[in-house]
C-alpha cells in the first residue's frame, strides 16, 4: 500500500468517483471536494502528495484554486483536468500549465493514462497493469 495521499477536485460526483477508485486501486489514499474552495480546505487539512484538480467548476474554477495550491504547497504536483478545453480561443489546459500545473490531461481519460500520469508526477515507478484497471 502506497502511502500518498491524492486530492481530486471535480464537480462532477462520476469523474471524482472514477478517478478515486483507479488510484485506491493501484494503491493511493484519495480524498475529494466538489469544488475549489472545499478542495483548498481539504488540501490545508489533508495535506496531500498531489492534487488533482478540473479546471470549469462553480464557486472557485480550478485555475484560481491551482493558484491558491501553488502559493501554500509550491512544491506539491498539480494535474489540471478538463473537458471543456476550447472555448473561443482560450485553451484552459494550456493556461494552467503556464500557471504551474505539473501536468494536464484532457476529459475523457483512459484509467492506464490517469495511472501513469500520477506515478510521473509523483515518480512513483509503476506498480499495476492494464488488468487491474478494466473493472
Amino acid at each position: 500500500m502506497r502511502a500518498d495521499t491524492i486530492l481530486i477536485i471535480d464537480d462532477e460526483p462520476m469523474i471524482r468517483y472514477l478517478a478515486a477508485r483507479i488510484l485506491d486501486r493501484a494503491g493511493y489514499r484519495t480524498v475529494s471536494a466538489a469544488n475549489g474552495i472545499q478542495g483548498l480546505a481539504c488540501f490545508r487539512r489533508e495535506r496531500p502528495a498531489l492534487v488533482i484538480t478540473d479546471l470549469i467548476m462553480p464557486e472557485r474554477e480550478g485555475i484560481e484554486t491551482i493558484r491558491h495550491i501553488l502559493r501554500e504547497g509550491p512544491n506539491v504536483p498539480i494535474i489540471a483536468i478538463s473537458g471543456g478545453t476550447l472555448t473561443g480561443t482560450a485553451d484552459f489546459l494550456a493556461m494552467a500549465r503556464e500557471l504551474g500545473a505539473t501536468a494536464i490531461l484532457r476529459k475523457p481519460f483512459e484509467p492506464i493514462e490517469l495511472l501513469l500520469l500520477v506515478e510521473r508526477c509523483l515518480g512513483d515507478a509503476p506498480a499495476t497493469s492494464r488488468a487491474n484497471l478494466a473493472d
